[in-house]
């Protein structure tokens, strides 16, 4: 990998969800310690999967890799970091003021917004603090999809400024004073973000026009903060090497249209290619072959298969999804297994039965309305703005309860609503407003990846206890959106994954925290599958044959499941679900010509 030869001292790895930042971000940690250097590999994302592909239990703290040698990582757990910046504000005003206020501070940490600046400020004593990582040469952040990313990138700078300007002594986070202690590490972790000599921002992508735009909107962004170093790594481009393999044929053309489209700004930057592999990148060998790894050395022979399963169509599952009427329809998963497109697909075949749809996204990159293409008559779309929502939620707070306020109290209002911290509570009631429409019609949510997800669910049972605070009441849009969101009848979750290890393991571990909640998803919906479809090309052939085990845990996971296979078209994902190789559309029975393989356990017969 070309960017081995000039790593800085800190390496950032962002991009759309599913492109394979954290393949690349410990393949890269692995090289650098192969070569003699000391190496920290850090995950930022809520959802982190680190634990699995470097096949180690990690904790908060440097944890050694036993089969890498200079190599250690940790994992920035937030709800870990929210308790602990919580006893530290609230620690030195134990016993020096009175109960009732030492009450009021820990309520005031104990919403969503704390758990992200908490984990935030574990992220900037590892950026900002040489001491924290000085037994290291090298410190790599896999960061969480894109979005949430440069949510926390922007951090320092919005702090700094808040606090900067602050002087009324509480926020959302509690004692100001608290907060001052850390503008100093606040200004330095930007300093280090910016500063070139010592920071590299690896921008990984798909060789996908998705994937690359959304690059170059990261770019543009982190160019705004003031990011000028930067880097493109182009993951899992695939070359055919069976001309006769209509599927792979089309996978090769999509890669190459993407890149002859590559966007103006991603072309100036320092790009390497990766080849997409055969087998999955969990453990140290195979993300060793990462950056080695050609087209001609990963195919290998064909893998036994076991029995024939028929997974039924994504469009199934319309009969029990519109049975009520209306109701709230959620996709959720890890980012890149293609949420947006089921959102979407759904969306429309609801307003041909003749539904209300409204269609909209929580996502902060926001990929609903590209997905959809042209306008489509019965159904509305938007999405919930940060911007917008903070604006709107500003003037409402300053119109109810800055109304009684004189000068310095609305001056302080004032003052406490530009912190961050607003951000994160009007889009929470954003999305709260959004579930009360599935009352009189449906609503389809395309939600974050995993991790921002959980963060805006969790918020549920805390958020209006900061909205309390501020605005003095917390809408009744708020109070039930918990039990709406428990009432299976009403919502409606489909768990979204890719036929691969990670993207099924994040998933299994998000279906478990959403029952935790007392929330139980409706279904899995497996996306982008090679097994209905009939491959040669050896590196199909062998992704093919390693799917089956992951169809077979799903299963094992969900009494729904539904199935769409890969496609190189830009249809509805519900009239995928009756196509086969290289997206040509079939009837609903030739899709399913080509038999369902899924090895068991031991490889026989069911």
């Amino acid at each position: 990998m070309d960017f081995l030869e000039r790593a800085p001292r800190h390496l950032f790895f962002t991009g759309k969800g599913g492109v394979g930042k954290t393949s690349v971000a410990c393949a890269t940690a692995i090289a650098l310690a192969d070569r003699g250097r000391r190496v920290l590999l850090v995950s930022t994302d809520p959802a982190s999967n680190l634990d699995e592909v470097l096949e180690t239990e990690l904790v908060s703290t440097p944890t050694a890799i036993r089969t890498v040698p200079r190599l250690s990582a940790l994992n920035i757990d937030p709800e870990a970091a929210a308790l602990a910046y919580r006893e530290r504000m609230v620690a030195p005003y134990r016993g020096v003021l009175p109960e009732a206020a030492i009450r009021s501070i820990e309520e005031q940490l104990s919403g969503a917004c704390t758990v992200e600046i908490a984990a935030f400020d574990e992220f900037s004593k590892l950026l900002g603090a040489e001491a924290a990582t000085q037994d290291f040469d090298h410190v790599l952040f896999d960061t969480a999809p894109t979005g949430h990313t440069l949510r926390l990138l922007e951090l320092p700078a919005a702090w700094t400024g808040f606090l900067e300007s602050n002087v009324g002594g509480t926020s959302c986070l509690g004692p100001l004073a608290g907060l001052k202690q850390q503008q100093s590490l606040y200004a330095a972790s930007r300093h280090a973000l910016v500063d070139a000599a010592r920071t590299v921002l690896v921008l990984v992508s798909r060789p996908e026009r998705s994937a690359l735009r959304e690059a170059e909107r990261t770019r543009h962004e982190l160019s705004l903060l003031g990011v000028v170093r930067m880097e493109l790594v182009v993951n899992g481009l695939f070359v055919a090497s069976d001309s006769s393999d209509a599927v792979a044929v089309a996978m090769e053309r999509r890669g190459v249209m993407a890149l002859r489209d590559l966007p103006e700004g991603l072309r100036s930057l320092p790009r390497t290619d990766l080849p997409l592999l055969s087998f999955g990148l969990v453990g140290v060998p195979a993300l060793r072959t990462l950056l080695t790894a050609t087209q001609d050395t990963i195919a290998h022979a064909p893998l036994d298969v076991g029995v024939i399963v028929r997974t039924p169509p994504l469009a199934d599952l319309l009969p029990a999804l519109e049975a009520g009427g209306h109701g709230v329809i959620m996709t959720m998963g890890k980012g890149g297994v293609g949420k947006t497109s089921v959102a979407v697909s759904i969306a429309v075949e609801l307003v041909r039965r003749g539904h209300r749809v409204h269609l909209t996204t929580t996502d902060p990159a926001a990929h609903v309305v590209e997905a959809l293409g042209d306008a489509v008559s019965g159904l509305t779309v938007n999405r919930i703005d940060p911007l917008v929502e903070t604006r709107l939620y500003a003037e409402e707070v300053m119109k109810t309860a800055g109304a009684g306020l004189d000068a310095a109290g609305r001056a302080l209002l004032e003052e406490d609503l530009r912190s961050p911290c607003t951000e994160e509570i009007a889009v929470f009631r954003a999305f709260a407003r959004t579930v009360v429409k599935g009352e009189q019609g449906f609503v389809v949510i395309d939600t974050a990846p995993t991790g921002h997800t959980l963060l805006l669910l969790d918020a549920a049972e805390t958020y209006h206890r900061e909205v309390l605070r501020t605005a003095g009441q917390a809408p009744d849009e708020v109070r039930r959106l918990l039990p709406r969101l428990r009432d299976a009848a009403f919502t409606k979750i489909l768990i979204v994954t890719l036929p691969e290890a990670t993207p099924v393991h994040e998933a299994a571990q998000l279906q478990r925290d959403l029952v935790r909640a007392d929330i139980h998803p409706f279904a899995w919906v497996i996306n982008q599958s090679l097994l209905p479809l009939s491959v040669t090309d050896p590196v199909l052939v062998q992704r093919r044959a390693r799917e089956g085990r992951f169809h077979d845990e799903v299963r094992t996971l969900s009494p729904r499941v539904a199935l769409i296979p890969w496609t190189d078209t830009k249809t509805s994902r519900l009239e995928l679900a009756s196509t086969t190789d290289a997206g040509l559309a079939t009837s609903p029975a030739a899709a399913y010509s080509s038999p369902y393989i899924l090895p068991n356990q031991s490889g026989s017969a069911r």
